[in-house]
């Protein structure tokens, strides 16, 4: 028997010696953002050693899980359907973990791709059909997101674009996402920097993106 197998039979089981080895949900992670280049899964993940990226690539291959597409004379890799079918199990991960989050430590990063994810798991589609369509400049950290909300639609993206609301946040965002700072506290404290469009919109944001602690 392998060293990964449990020896049971059990979907869960199952579940865990298809992903459960480090960094394998990461990888899917931020291959639900978009395909992706070898370099670029590298970059989005930095601390993970060259040769466990590629065993890890090799494996979700084999599973099923992602695979290798030509693309502009490139190589990308991208989730198979089947793959795609770990979005709602990676997002509530996300939901269940951000119960636990304290402030990030000195050498911990945020990634655009991370938080990309952390936006879709906050997002509630509901509240957002009731809410003008509304695009937002997020500067969070290192990352710079388009978001762009129109009815139960999310869309997040890198690049410009026409905004109704800029700003720059740090680590302290998931205290306005958590719900523990109003919207125009974090203004005021400068947990949120706004940048350029109403700041009063930022009280829209923050009803949009939710997550309780």
């Amino acid at each position: 028997m392998a060293a990964r197998e449990y020896g049971q039979y059990c979907g869960v089981t199952q579940a865990l010696e298809l992903v459960g080895e480090r960094w394998a949900l990461l990888i899917v992670r931020d291959l639900l953002v978009g395909p992706r280049r070898y370099g670029e899964l590298a970059e989005g993940l930095p601390r993970i050693p060259s040769n466990i990226l590629a065993a890890r690539l090799k494996e979700l291959q084999a599973a099923g899980i992602l695979r290798r597409a030509p693309r502009s004379r490139v190589v990308v890799y991208e989730l198979t359907p089947y793959g795609r079918e770990l979005e709602p199990v990676v997002l509530a991960l996300g939901a269940w973990g951000f119960k636990a989050m304290g402030d990030p430590r000195d050498e911990q990063v945020v990634t655009p791709d991370s938080m990309t994810m952390a936006l879709r798991t906050a997002f509630r589609p509901a509240v957002a059909a009731e809410l003008p369509a509304t695009s937002y400049a997020a500067r969070l950290g290192a990352a710079e997101l388009l978001v762009r909300v129109d009815g139960a639609r999310l869309d997040v993206s890198r690049g410009d674009g026409p905004v109704d609301l800029s700003f720059a946040a740090g680590p302290g965002i998931r205290r306005l996402i958590s719900g523990e700072l109003a919207p125009d506290r974090a203004i005021s404290t400068g947990v949120v920097e706004v940048l350029h469009g109403r700041g009063d919109l930022l009280a829209r944001f923050a009803t949009t993106f939710h997550l309780a602690a």
